[in-house]
């Protein structure tokens, strides 16, 4: 019985890391589609973020029932309550790549990024794509020390979302509010999918330490 417990909870951890893979897929795809009106990329986006809903709830389902079997305690239990965490914060980012995808859909045949914000969405999309590769990686091999790593890779991000800001601002802003609007939310969605892996990584940390990272002011 011990065994198979164990086995579950290593499945679990694969789980966890074939939902970062597909959630790193969905965010390179759907910048793709942002930045280049590829509308069928950002409809297999849309179309894939159920995909991974469907096994989230099912690990999430999965969790549960090992905590009402096996009435786990101490690292075990602390396992399968970060597990529900971190599934609920991968589902989110996945929401944030189908968010951004439709908005890629909405403006077709046009861009909804004017050119000179390109280049910033572009560095957004690497700095995702690099923050989940390396959350993956601490989601295989549990590396408390890595997972504090994660919170200055994310100041990359807050400096790109702050220039999509001031861009904004500028009152020589020539591509008029609707467009400032649809920037403005895609700024705060390549932060929000950033914000969230440092969320992931704090929480590998207390699941190998038992004891809560220090949140960056």
């Amino acid at each position: 019985m011990r065994d198979q417990f164990h086995d579950d909870l290593e499945e679990i951890g694969q789980t966890l890391v074939q939902l970062a893979k597909l959630v790193k897929l969905a965010m390179s795809q759907a910048s793709t589609a942002l930045l280049t009106a590829d509308l069928a990329v950002a409809e297999k986006v849309i179309k894939e973020d159920d995909v991974i809903d469907n096994i989230q709830h099912e690990l999430d389902a999965k969790t549960i029932g090992l905590m009402a079997r096996q009435q786990p305690v101490a690292s075990d239990l602390r396992t399968l309550v970060t597990s529900l965490r971190m599934s609920a914060d991968l589902e989110r980012m996945g929401d944030l790549a189908n968010h951004i995808a439709k908005q890629a859909r909405m403006r077709y045949p046009n861009s909804a990024v004017p050119p000179e914000l390109s280049l910033t969405i572009q560095e957004m999309g690497n700095v995702c794509g690099q923050i989940v590769d390396k959350v993956t990686l601490i989601l295989q091999n549990r590396d408390a020390q890595k997972a504090l790593e994660i919170e200055k890779d994310d100041d990359a991000m807050d400096i790109l979302h702050r220039k999509i800001i001031s861009t904004l601002l500028d009152p020589k802003w020539p591509h008029g509010v609707e467009t400032a609007i649809d920037m403005t939310l895609l700024g705060r969605y390549y932060e929000r999918y950033a914000d969230h892996a440092v969320s992931i990584a704090r929480r590998v940390y207390f699941l190998v330490t038992g004891e809560f990272a220090t949140q960056k002011s």
